[in-house]
């Protein structure tokens, strides 16, 4: 609901040649402009509405653009005003459709925004249940008339899906009866459930009648949970939309396309309603999936379900209903509010905190990395794809580099199969990742990348060989994931041009970059480091040069506490199940699978070394490493690995193992409280550091490092609502109504 105050300008709506009057429809003039809207910090998005005279003689269309007046990169989205406004704008078509002044509605957005759904930011504001109410009711209200002009007047409506569909933005062309889509559309989606609500404003009702039951679940969860959108084409492909056209002439092609229905030309049919049977079996076992996920970690997944699962036989009336109240419950929910706190982190965290000037940035046209392994690989491919320069990769011996050339072409081959590379464009990433033994053919690059073993001594001579081959400018990037920068760049004649760039694994996917500033690097290199970063569309965040940083010391911590419980007789089973309630992507066994034992072992040992024995060591993670023994299960495609519980037996049985002071080993709670205990004085510790610049910069990290829920908030704002962080700080770490319910609201009317 970010919205602006605008006047109606005729471009806004998009070009329909001589087809179209000046008639605009504005606010009523008895009331200020915006409603007050600006004293709420609400930019008001508007209703214009001209009548456009159908190119075959049909009759007029009233095509009603919502515009919030401000230029394509900010989004429309939809307020209080905004919403009466709209609600006005419609009655008032609807009275004209009654009065046969018009044969069809249609409604489209100002360029490249149907609309990005409601203002979060309006939305976290609310105080009370019952103002949340009144925000539900309030969209349904206006949306309802798209949904039933049809049925009252005989006048069908559209929606014209000119650009982003988001959300609310999304449900305005859901309840209208026909819809088409720009082939350039960003995305279209129903994002709601991923940041702590449901799709509120008709969403959950219509989806499944419109395209059926298990699709919907797609759209409902399971795309949000991957912040997934649809593109255009995917759109169609789905039943979302109805028809498709080019970006150039999608307006006069979308006109000419609804005369064709209003002629009955083009009839577009609609499936059948799912059996009763299919559609409970579809719920079913999406409960049982989100019980294995989720774990009841959060509500907003399960209201959807219970909203989409009454969708076959509830009324439209009755539905809606339903969702107005799911809304208001959740709008009033510490859930809603932290992943508002997260949405704003993640988007505030593209312009990082305390990054140098970026005119300091150094041009790099040539690019080199130490090492053909699997990181190195993933970095080099990155590297060719995003800043679009030769990548030089090299290692000690042909079979090695071969192996991560082959991974490159492979996996470009894969991209490219699947449509999500043009061909011609991985031809050109493949041919600009070279191979090469020697470390001479590293002269010449603007930048070189170590990504070799996590072992200092090995590091430190990469980087001493590199500087005897390559210019004084040329800046040093290391990979490593917990080892100090600063060290490595001791015995340097020129340590102010080593920078950490810390990717985490798959280094495609993890949007994080953390960003290291050892004791002497300069403002140049690290400018270049940001400037790298950006390009390669990933968020970056400063960070000094602390042991494991900001992501590996707290979530090696966490998984060392896990350990910890089981050396002194926890059950493994229980240890690995304590953190569900936190929600995270997959438990903590299972993580230790995904980024391997060893790798685990030798950054906890690391941190231990560093930073003393709040980093527990493990007999039975050192034996589980050198015995190569798994530690999980195999589990359907999608769903978390359990835990094994044979490696109890590396760790001593349950009933034979014993904590160290004698007492009974932990139950579930108690681990919990053990790991939420240790990452609360951690952080404290992190903070008096000055590893970031603030507490909302771990939540950052952990949220797009270490897939940290929206729904938590990120780290701190979890420890702050379960007391954690005064219990053992004495201090929350962020002031009262960030991230969650303020004291005083009104959680129930």
């Amino acid at each position: 609901m970010s919205e602006t105050t605008s006047q109606a300008t005729d471009a806004s709506a998009g070009k329909a040649g001589t087809t179209s009057s000046d008639q605009t429809i504005a606010p009523e003039p008895s009331a200020p402009r915006d409603g007050g809207a600006s004293a709420r910090g609400e930019r008001v998005t508007h209703s214009l509405v001209r009548d456009v005279a159908l190119p075959g003689g049909t009759g007029t269309l009233a095509l009603l653009t919502l515009d919030n007046g401000l230029d394509h990169t900010k989004p429309t989205t939809l307020g209080p005003q905004g919403l009466a406004e709209l609600h006005a704008a419609l009655q008032r078509l609807e009275r004209r459709a009654a009065d046969g002044e018009i044969v069809a509605v249609a409604v489209t957005g100002k360029p490249y925004f149907l609309a990005a759904g409601a203002d979060l930011t309006q939305a976290a504001a609310v105080q009370t249940h019952d103002d949340a109410l009144a925000l539900g009711r309030a969209g349904h209200a206006a949306y309802s008339i798209l949904g039933g002009l049809r049925e009252r007047t005989g006048v069908p409506t559209f929606a014209f899906v000119n650009g982003v569909a988001l959300g609310g933005g999304l449900e305005i062309a859901l309840n209208c009866d026909y819809r088409t889509v720009a082939s350039d559309a960003g995305a279209l989606a129903l994002p709601e459930v991923g940041l702590g609500l449901v799709p509120g404003w008709g969403g959950a009702y219509l989806v499944p009648r419109l395209i059926g039951v298990q699709d919907a679940m797609k759209v409902i969860l399971e795309r949000p949970a991957a912040n997934k959108p649809f593109k255009a084409r995917e759109a169609l492909e789905t039943g979302l939309v109805d028809a498709l056209f080019d970006a150039p002439d999608f307006l006069e092609s979308s006109i000419r396309w609804a005369e064709a229905v209003l002629r009955g030309d083009v009839v577009v049919e609609r499936r059948e309603l799912d059996p009763q049977p299919v559609w409970d079996a579809v719920v079913d076992a999406t409960r049982q999936r989100l019980d294995a996920v989720v774990a009841g970690s959060r509500p907003a997944p399960y209201r959807a379900l219970d909203l989409v699962a009454a969708a076959r036989t509830a009324t439209k009336e009755e539905a809606f209903a339903a969702e107005d109240v799911a809304l208001a419950d959740l709008i009033m929910s510490d859930e809603m509010r932290a992943s508002v706190y997260a949405f704003q982190l993640v988007s505030k965290g593209k312009k990082p905190q305390g990054a140098p000037d970026p005119k300091l940035a150094r041009p790099v046209t040539r690019v080199g990395i130490v090492g053909a392994g699997l990181m190195a690989a993933q970095i080099a491919l990155l590297f060719a794809q995003r800043l679009q320069v030769p990548v030089v990769m090299r290692d000690l011996d042909q079979e090695r580099v071969d192996k991560g050339l082959g991974y490159v072409r492979s996996t470009v081959e894969k991209l490219v199969g699947s449509g999500r590379m043009s061909r011609d464009v991985g031809a050109r990433v493949v041919a600009s990742v070279h191979g090469t033994t020697e470390l001479g053919d590293f002269a010449g690059c603007d930048v070189v990348v170590e990504a070799v073993t996590e072992i200092l001594p090995l590091k430190k001579k990469v980087f001493a060989e590199l500087e005897d081959v390559v210019g004084e400018e040329t800046v040093f990037l290391t990979n490593t994931s917990a080892l100090s920068v600063t060290e490595m760049a001791a015995d340097l004649r020129h340590p102010g041009r080593v920078v950490g760039m810390h990717f985490f694994n798959p280094v495609a996917q993890m949007p994080l970059v953390e960003i290291i500033q050892a004791a002497k690097t300069d403002d140049s290199a690290l400018a270049t480091a940001f400037a790298m970063t950006k390009k390669l569309r990933k968020t970056a965040v400063l960070v000094a040069d602390r042991p494991g940083f900001v992501v590996n010391r707290l979530l090696i911590l966490l998984m060392a506490k896990i350990v910890e419980a089981v050396e002194n007789g926890t059950p493994v089973e229980v240890a690995d199940r304590a953190v569900a309630p936190l929600g995270l992507p997959m438990p903590p066994f299972a993580l230790f699978d995904l980024v391997g034992p060893a790798v685990g072992l030798h950054v906890l040992t690391s941190l231990r070394e560093d930073l003393g024995d709040r980093f527990p060591e493990s007999p039975g993670l050192r034996r589980i490493v050198d015995e190569q023994i798994p530690v999980v299960l195999d589990a359907p495609k999608g769903l978390p690995k359990p835990v094994d519980p044979a490696i109890q037996r590396v760790f001593g049985t349950g009933d034979a193992g014993g904590r160290s002071d004698g007492a009974a080993p932990l139950d579930e709670a108690g681990v919990l409280d053990a790991v939420l205990t240790a990452l609360t004085q951690e952080i404290g510790l992190m903070l008096d550091e000055g590893v970031v610049a603030s507490p909302s910069q771990v939540d950052l990290c952990m949220i797009l490092g270490a897939g940290w829920g929206f729904h938590l908030g990120g780290i701190t704002p979890y420890l702050d609502r379960t007391g954690y962080s005064e219990k053992v700080l004495g201090r929350r770490f962020l002031p009262d109504g960030v991230a969650n319910v303020p004291a005083g609201a009104s959680r129930r009317a």
